[in-house]
């Protein structure tokens, strides 16, 4: 039988003075995550990673959350700096290479795998638990799940609120489709 997993990143956050104020989600970052979890779910395990904007997209969505984790940064001095996968043009097909060289990058994805599978292990067959975290660590980790994958077609790295829903079939990952929150020329 097959289990769900949809990861998803965070929404969008306030900027400016603003920021670390009150909730860490702008308005309209609630509201598309309002939107987002209109039509997504149900989800049988939701965890987050630990920054409030996490947890808050999480509920903003319209889910209870079952627990947090510490997770590690994607972006690694050196070996990928901040937001440097939105100029690659093929970003998985570039992690793909990153992660056969990069001991850090590696590391990084299988400690979000740990937790993938921890959320999938929490889980029934045929149910689907959720996992919100950040972008910069989800890529690398779907490409680690998928290593076979032809990650060539796989599109621009996430969004705020976009989402991937993995397969999970005898004890791997066996398939991936994405969800973009919104159209591209809007990120």
């Amino acid at each position: 039988m097959t289990r769900w997993l949809e990861v998803r990143r965070h929404s969008l956050t306030k900027k400016g003075p603003n920021r670390g104020r009150g909730s860490h989600l702008s308005q309209e970052g609630v509201e598309l995550a309002r939107e987002v979890g209109s039509r997504t779910g149900p989800f049988a395990f939701v965890i987050t990673g630990e920054l409030p904007r996490h947890l808050e997209t999480a509920l903003a969505m319209g889910y209870a959350v079952d627990g947090s984790v510490r997770l590690p940064s994607g972006y690694i001095p050196g070996e990928v700096e901040y937001h440097e996968q939105w100029t690659w043009d093929q970003p998985y097909v570039r992690y793909r290479e990153l992660l056969d060289r990069k001991r850090r990058l590696s590391e990084v994805a299988d400690a979000h795998r740990e937790t993938w599978l921890h959320a999938l292990e929490s889980i029934s067959d045929s149910e689907t638990a959720l996992v919100i975290c950040s972008g910069g660590a989800i890529e690398p980790t779907l490409v680690a799940c998928l290593p076979e994958a032809d990650h060539s077609g796989w599109g621009k790295p996430f969004g705020h609120c976009d989402g991937a829903r993995l397969a999970f079939e005898d004890g791997k990952f066996v398939g991936v489709s994405f969800d973009r929150a919104r159209p591209a020329e809007d990120q």
